[in-house]
Order: structure tokens, then C-alpha cells, then sequence
């Protein structure tokens, strides 16, 4: 069979990175079947397109996994798969969570021929096999011989051939940049990155997420040996292209088991196997100074923290209690020691929130070490406890929120102030963190660092703008260049002048020989 494993756009703004699962069930295909990927963020299509790709490449089958905000664009891409006698399976965290609707059960229209509930890894297989057969199933379940349901082991995990996939669509820097960076040096012309994971599962249960539901609460490891492979494999070809490569360790919580984060990283400087990477991992996990250093050492460039809110209350009210914002800043400060630098997440709307939330919250951030501040608002996505806790005090303004995709717009009312200030307070917080005055203030704070630092700062804030105000198009990034013009220049200046200094420093040293 020819198989084509497609992941939808949000028709908001394109990822930064290819979504795993995709590379991971190609990897877990049985043999004799051809699988093409498609990542609608980086090769965005519609429904005319997706059902004329799938007639003209003569696929046999089609995999559809997304997220909540993006299930609405993927059901319409479904329907337009199987008018032309396609069939599609769905699968991931809403699918799992809704798959009546999905199956069209519920009342509504059918949209997939089967689901794969849960993790795909034992599934996958047998869905394929069944397909090629002719008898596709309506429901697979991971479960054991007594029904009960089964978390895939990642011991034996799949080898994923990076240096055969095709990453040119994933590079992060504009076109029109990328002569200017190559001459910089550094392979600065290119810049992917690439996501991995090393464990999955989390036990801490916040009211908001899907992963523990998902997942589950009991974490699972690679082996050392699986992980640190894989990155050499990505800086062979880094080193090869002369590019930049970074990766993203999507696992739910880094460092939850700190004894095996550590054993780790020491694995990866042991075979140097450093590569950048950023990776999710709990404020309260970085108290730790050896696993800080460690982080540095193996190449850790950025974290992902969920800090969520300054305000204790909302941290309690949401099981989130085990942040505690006064550390925030020693965190913070313990990873910029280091030269690691964090993405910080906010989440706007909870049920202590008052007008001018933005403010205080920039306030506190404006004391920190630079970084890439990012804000959302509170979200019930089906299944969590927050659905569950508002559903019965009917508090949801639009129980099925996910059927008409709506960006940075609440499905439900706030205790302390209305919908319409929450949003308010979002833009600020996005519009005052992002201006070219910010930007440029971030850049100038890293003046006592290499020039790639900063380099590297205004690059992510450029990228993690485009999260709340798309760059979708040429005028928009030639917009955003002129706005960003003397930081862009200084950067530049200063690097033609390393360049310049490298190149007449060469014949000296080759006259010495």
C-alpha cells in the first residue's frame, strides 16, 4: 500500500518544527508499504488539494493525527479523503477523548473510518496489516489480553532516519536573510529544529492538560544509548550541512525522574554528543545546581517552563501548587548563570485574575534574565478536569469550542473579569513583549555575550512572535525586517566585522605553517 500520514495546519500560523508522531509511525510501519508525509504548517493545503493529492499519488490509506485546535480543519480534510474512496484513521489526544465524534456516533457527520485510541505504537502496525486486508476495524485500543488498557514500553525504540528526511521546508530563517547569515559564519544560513523525546508520562495532574490523561501518570524512559544515538545521527548531519540544527525534547516533563535526567546528560557529554536542545521541565526541578550544570554542559540552550501565573491562587486552583512564583526569578537567574535561557508560558483568564494582569505579570518578567515570554488564555480541552469542573457549573460559553477553531478566544466566562478584558490582556502582554523595542532590549542585556547569543535571542523572538502575529507571507516579514531594521543591522555590522577579522587572520596563520 502507499500510505500517506498527514498532521493539519491550525490556519493560524506555520510550526516551527515537524510534528513527531508522523516520523515515528513511519519508522513503526511493517514492510512492503510506502508512507509520504505531509505537514499542513509547512506544506499548508486544502481540501480540493489534499483529495487531488491522494487520487494523482494513488494512496491506499490515510493517517490524520491533531491536536484540539486543529481537529476541526483535520475532519475537513478527512471528509474530503474519503469522497474519493480513500479511507482515514484519526488518532491523538481529541480523537481519543471524542472518538463518537469522530466515528460520527454522536449524531453528527462521520468523519473517519477508524481511530486509534491512545498511543499508536503496538497499533499502528496491525491497523496497516488490517487495511491492506480489506478489514479495517472501527476502534483500536492499546490493551492487553484482559482488556485493561497497555502504556507502550520505549525500550525498544524505533530508529528514526534523520539523515535521510528531507528538513529544507523547517528552516527557520527568511530567504531573503539567508545570505546575509551565511556570511556571519557559524552556519547561520540554516536553522531546524527537530523534536525527539526521552520519556513519556507525567504524574502531576494539572487541571488543564490533556498529557497525564493521555499519557498517563507513570513515566517511561529510552534507554540512554536510543537517545544519545539519535543526536549523534542529527549532528553528523548538522555538521555536514554546515547548518544549524537544535533539538526539542517533547517529552511532557524533561527532568521529572532527576537521578535518570542526570544519568543522561552525562551520557551525552561522555560520547559528545552535544547538540542544542530545549526541552519542558517544571520550575520546581531546577532548584537542583548539578542538574542545572549538566543541562549546560550537554548543550541545553532553552527551557520550556510552565510557570502559568505570579499568583499563587490560580497555581492552587488549577493543581499547580508545586510552582511557586517567588522562585521564578533564582530560577530564572540559575539557568542565565549558565548561559540557558527559558520560555516562559502564562496562561491569562484564570478564576483570580483581575484587569491589569498583563501589567503585573510584565512587571516581573521585565526583572528577569531575557527570554521568550509567551501567553495564552485558560482553555477546557475535553476530557481534563478544568472541561469537566466548568461543564457542571455551566460556566462554557461554547461546550464544543473545537468545531469552529477560534485563536486566543476564550469557551468560557472568567470569574473576575469578562472574556473581552481577558483577551485585552493577552495582546498586551504579547504586543508589549514583542515590539521592535523589546526585541532590541533583549539583544542589547546580552552585550557581555558572543555574538551567536544574541544572534540566537532575537532569532526566537522573531519566531515566537509569529505564535500571536502571524508571519505568513513576504510583506508581512519585510514589515517586521523594517521595523526590526537597527537591531538587525547592528547584528550584522558586528558580524561582518568577525567575518572580516576571521578572513585576514587566515594567511597569517597559514604563512606560519
Amino acid at each position: 500500500m502507499r500510505i500517506l500520514l498527514y498532521n493539519p495546519d491550525n490556519g493560524v500560523t506555520r510550526n516551527f518544527m515537524p510534528h513527531l508522531w508522523m516520523f515515528l509511525l513511519q519508522a513503526l510501519t511493517p514492510p512492503g508499504h510506502e508512507v509520504l508525509l505531509i505537514d499542513g504548517n509547512a506544506q499548508p493545503m486544502d481540501e480540493d488539494g489534499i483529495a487531488r493529492y491522494v487520487r494523482e499519488q494513488n494512496i491506499d490509506l490515510v493517517g490524520i493525527g491533531a491536536m484540539t485546535r486543529m481537529i476541526a480543519k483535520a475532519y475537513r480534510m478527512a471528509d474530503a479523503i474519503r469522497a474519493v474512496g480513500v479511507p482515514v484513521v484519526m488518532g491523538g489526544p481529541h480523537v481519543t477523548e471524542e472518538f463518537d465524534e469522530a466515528l460520527g456516533r454522536n449524531g453528527g457527520e462521520r468523519h473517519a473510518d477508524a481511530v486509534a485510541l491512545g498511543e499508536a505504537d503496538e497499533t499502528w502496525p496491525k491497523i496497516v496489516e488490517d487495511a491492506a486486508r480489506g478489514t479495517l476495524k472501527e476502534v483500536y485500543a492499546p490493551v492487553d489480553d484482559f482488556g485493561q488498557e497497555r502504556k507502550p514500553s520505549l525500550k525498544e525504540y524505533p530508529a528514526i532516519p534523520w539523515d535521510k528526511i528531507n528538513l529544507k521546508q523547517f528552516n527557520l530563517i527568511p530567504k531573503m536573510a539567508m545570505r546575509t547569515l551565511q556570511r556571519i559564519g557559524d552556519g547561520w544560513g540554516t536553522f531546524r529544529i527537530i523534536p525527539m523525546e526521552s520519556g513519556r508520562g507525567c504524574p502531576y495532574g494539572c487541571e488543564f492538560c490533556t498529557v497525564t490523561g493521555f499519557f498517563g501518570d507513570s513515566v517511561r524512559f529510552r534507554t540512554n544509548e536510543s537517545v544519545v544515538s539519535e543526536l549523534l545521527l542529527l549532528k553528523a548531519r548538522a555538521k555536514s550541512e554546515g547548518g544549524q540544527i537544535a533539538v526539542f525534547f517533547i517529552d511532557d516533563n524533561f527532568a521529572i525522574n532527576i537521578k535518570r535526567t542526570k544519568s543522561l546528560l552525562r551520557d551525552i557529554i561522555a560520547a559528545k554528543a552535544q547538540v542544542h536542545w530545549v526541552a519542558q521541565i517544571s520550575a520546581n526541578l531546577l532548584r537542583d545546581e548539578e542538574l542545572v550544570d549538566l543541562i549546560a554542559a550537554s548543550g541545553g540552550k532553552w527551557v520550556f517552563i510552565g510557570m502559568e501565573s505570579i499568583d499563587p491562587a490560580n497555581l492552587a486552583d488549577v493543581n499547580k501548587g508545586f510552582n511557586k512564583p517567588g522562585e521564578y526569578a533564582a530560577v530564572l537567574q540559575r539557568l542565565a548563570n549558565r548561559n540557558v535561557y527559558a520560555i516562559t508560558s502564562f496562561i491569562f483568564g484564570m478564576d483570580n485574575d483581575t484587569t491589569g494582569v498583563a501589567d503585573r505579570t510584565l512587571a516581573q518578567i521585565r526583572t528577569w534574565p531575557p527570554g521568550l515570554p509567551i501567553f495564552g488564555l485558560l482553555t477546557p480541552l475535553p476530557a481534563t478536569p478544568l472541561y469537566k469542573r466548568l461543564e457542571s457549573a455551566g460556566r462554557l460559553t461554547r461546550p464544543k469550542h473545537w468545531q469552529k477553531f477560534i485563536p486566543f478566544e476564550m469557551a468560557h466566562t472568567p470569574l473576575k473579569m469578562s472574556i473581552a478584558e481577558a483577551h485585552a490582556e493577552v495582546k498586551r502582554g504579547w504586543a508589549l513583549s514583542y515590539s521592535a523595542e523589546a526585541l532590541s532590549q533583549a539583544v542589547n542585556s546580552l552585550q557581555d555575550k558572543p555574538l551567536g547569543y544574541r544572534i540566537n535571542i532575537f532569532i526566537a523572538r522573531i519566531c515566537f512572535r509569529g505564535i500571536y502575529f502571524p508571519q505568513m507571507g513576504p510583506s508581512a516579514w519585510l514589515k517586521l525586517i523594517y521595523q526590526n531594521r537597527r537591531t538587525i543591522f547592528g547584528l550584522a555590522r558586528e558580524g561582518f566585522a568577525t567575518w572580516r577579522k576571521h578572513a585576514a587572520a587566515v594567511p597569517i596563520a597559514s604563512a606560519g605553517d
